[in-house]
């Protein structure tokens, strides 16, 4: 009977290891989303639409443009007009209309995680 559990366990490790999230990142590369985020515990949300080579963000009644640079198909660099310090951001799994992501200033080591929505 242990030797049945440990080999379950085992099992189910071995399965979880494999597991890949989604991520069909091509598909999300142009558009228009919407993302929510949070600034002193106030709920906020920016939407914004991205061509091959921009992205024009709409936030707290301003437009901010950014440059973007595809790394590869799931990683670019935005280049925003307003600021001086590109932000790097990574596709990390795909839905049928959002994406998870990660982002972070180029050269920093914290990063954050959001989820952008396809309108």
């Amino acid at each position: 009977m242990g030797t049945r559990i440990l080999l379950g366990l085992v099992l189910c490790i071995v399965l979880s290891a494999c597991y890949q999230p989604e991520r069909d990142c091509k598909s999300f590369k142009t558009g228009d989303f919407t993302f929510e985020y949070t600034v002193n515990g106030e709920k906020k949300v920016s939407s914004f639409t991205r061509t091959d080579a921009y992205s024009i963000e709409r936030y707290d009644n301003k437009v901010d443009t950014a440059t973007v640079r595809w790394l590869n198909d799931c990683e670019f660099i935005l280049n925003p007009s307003d600021q001086k310090t590109p932000i790097h951001y990574k596709i990390l799994s795909t839905t049928k209309n959002s994406y998870l992501f990660e982002y972070g200033i180029v050269g920093k080591s914290q990063k954050s995680k959001g989820t952008a929505v396809r309108n």
